[in-house]
């Protein structure tokens, strides 16, 4: 099985997902102040996910 590529998330999309998801963590509720956060797909791409900005969110 190979692996997905990974496809790099602009800046400014993570600014957008990290301040609509008031910088939380979607999955354990951590703030930006507790950890580094990064951005992920809800729908992980090997899983069929998307590449669409109503998929990412915040997480640890």
């Amino acid at each position: 099985m190979s692996k997905t590529p990974r496809i790099r998330i602009p800046p400014e999309v993570k600014k957008y997902v990290f301040k609509r998801d008031k910088y939380q963590c979607q999955s354990c509720g951590k703030t930006t102040e507790e950890t580094n956060l990064s951005i992920d797909h809800i729908i992980p791409l090997f899983r069929g996910g998307k590449m669409i900005l109503a998929i990412y969110k915040p997480s640890v």
